[in-house]
């Protein structure tokens, strides 16, 4: 990308890293999908990169973080979001709160003013905003009406601000492309709602992430919105037909039916793919609207690619490709799940925050330690929990059913696992190779949830592997008591036959190894 923005960006030096006096570029939303992306773009351009995250702590396990300078701060916290963007040349603002729940237009609006006062202060010289390309003189669903607020507000800063108004955007991993390749590969026949029909702009990720790197280096006399675009306009259903053809996959039935309004399509949404409905709505209530770029004024500042903006098809390909290679380098399910806990497991084994209940069980292993963690780090997804499958699944819906992820959310990567990868419906908060994996819950119970898996045993070695398994459960109110106590009879089911049976797995492993 770097290559074809010659004149925009710094470069990198010699060395192929950002020059000591490269411009620095703060990005918000690093642990979100195009934050995450963002990120190895502008180091590839030369840019020096400020990392800026409520919880660092989240970052470790990215490729780049030993390349970033990190912030610790939360956007709509005036001070710490000022010194956050100290010093830097242009700041990165991929924040939102879409499919958070209630109020979520007035944190989106507080955070917005925060930022905005606080880049102005600290002499931020460019502001980048992604938002949501809409329609002119149309009333707007919610989301669609805050993300274009958080656009006037940032234009509004006294700060120059790009804020570039994209659609559906077509990348592995992206919940509109996840939404759309779970419908139609799911789904050969189908009846869907009106909006099928209307017309979108799709545009791939690739191009999203060099309009955004381009966007930092526009003169300082510009301050605007770009309606941003691929080079095709498609209705939601060429879009499923199109995709079935890449995919190998018969052509779709799809009859439209007028009486599914936004939230029974979102709940429809949520029962046929990944997507949660909560999430799943803001994106169907976007596409109600024909959402058409009306210019393309970009160009004039950051010039199309040398063979042009991806077509529909080849990002189809390049999305299925990373998917069939693994290769997934950030998800939709990056960010948190709103309204989940994200307090990290009291270390302090006394510890003053109230009650925390623990189920530990402990047996040997006739495995070797890196045995039990093949099994181990490739827990979840479409191997499942290695328990009572019906179990976890009736746990799964019950979960959807109240607004939480489910079992759907799956993997980033079959094998490996890293530090904030989501797998269904837990979150990994500590990964130590051959030694501990400790799973944070995000699905919807009263309380703050964890599941522990440890090994103990040194390699190489006769003697048995001890593999150690605790949940952990920090209730909240007497509804979080209440809850812990009814699911305990059966954690022996669930949670004994998890252990044994991973055990058998990791045994069974061992004996395939012994055997080459």
């Amino acid at each position: 990308m770097a290559r074809t923005l010659p004149g925009l960006v710094p470069g990198p030096g010699p060395d192929g890293r950002p020059r000591p006096d490269a411009p620095v570029a703060a990005v918000t939303g690093v642990t979100g999908y195009v934050g995450g992306r963002l990120v190895p773009e502008l180091l590839a351009a030369g840019y020096r990169v400020r990392a800026v995250a409520r919880n660092p702590d989240r970052l470790r396990a990215r490729p780049w973080y030993g390349d970033v300078e990190v912030a610790t701060a939360d956007a709509s916290d005036l001070d710490a979001i000022r010194a956050a963007l100290a010093g830097a040349d242009v700041a990165y603002y991929l924040i939102h709160a879409l499919g958070s729940g209630r109020s979520f237009e007035a944190r989106d609006r507080r955070t917005a003013l925060a930022f905005a006062q606080a880049a102005r202060e600290a002499g931020v010289r460019r502001i980048v905003y992604l938002g949501g390309l809409h329609p002119e003189g149309e009333e707007l669903s919610p989301h669609l009406q805050s993300r274009t607020e958080v656009g006037e507000i940032l234009l509004a800063s006294g700060v120059p601000t790009t804020v570039l108004r994209a659609a559906v955007i077509l990348g592995s991993g992206s919940a509109s492309f996840e939404m759309m390749r779970y419908l139609t590969e799911r789904l050969p026949a189908m009846t869907v709602p009106r909006w099928v029909d209307n017309r979108i702009q799709p545009i791939a990720i690739r191009d999203v992430l060099r309009y955004l790197v381009g966007a930092a280096a526009m003169p300082s006399d510009v301050s605007r919105g770009f309606d941003i675009g691929g080079p095709e306009v498609l209705t939601y259903r060429d879009m499923m037909q199109r995709y079935a053809a890449v995919a190998g996959l018969r052509r779709r039935l799809v009859v439209g039916v007028g009486v599914l309004t936004p939230r029974l399509s979102s709940l429809w949404v949520s029962l046929v793919t990944p997507v949660p409905a909560g999430l799943a709505r803001p994106l169907v209530e976007s596409l109600v609207h024909e959402v058409v770029c009306d210019e393309h004024d970009i160009a004039a500042h950051v010039p199309d690619p040398p063979g042009g903006l991806v077509g529909f098809d080849r990002a189809v390909r390049l999305a299925l490709q990373r998917v069939h290679d693994a290769a997934v380098t950030t998800r939709w399910t990056s960010a948190s799940v709103p309204g989940a806990p994200s307090d990290p497991l009291p270390t302090d084994p006394d510890w003053a925050g109230g009650s925390l209940y623990v189920d530990e069980r402990r047996i040997d292993v006739a495995a070797s330690p890196a045995a039990l963690w093949r099994v181990l780090e490739a827990l979840g997804g479409e191997r499942g929990w290695y328990s009572w499958p019906l179990a976890w699944r009736v746990r799964g819906l019950a979960d959807r059913l109240v607004g939480g992820p489910g079992l759907r959310r799956g993997r980033r990567d079959p094998w490996t696992l890293l530090v904030d990868d989501a797998v269904d419906f837990w979150r990994v908060e500590a990964v130590e190779p051959v030694s501990l994996l400790r799973l944070r819950a995000e699905m919807r119970v009263p309380g703050l949830a964890w599941l522990e898996l440890r090994i103990e045993g040194e390699e190489p070695s006769t003697a048995p592997t001890a593999f150690v398994q605790r949940a952990l459960f920090h209730p909240h109110g007497l509804a979080g008591h209440l809850y812990w106590w009814s699911v305990y009879p059966f954690h022996g089911i669930v949670f004994g036959g998890m252990q044994r049976n991973i055990a058998r797995a990791a045994e069974r492993v061992e004996r395939s190894r012994t055997d080459v």
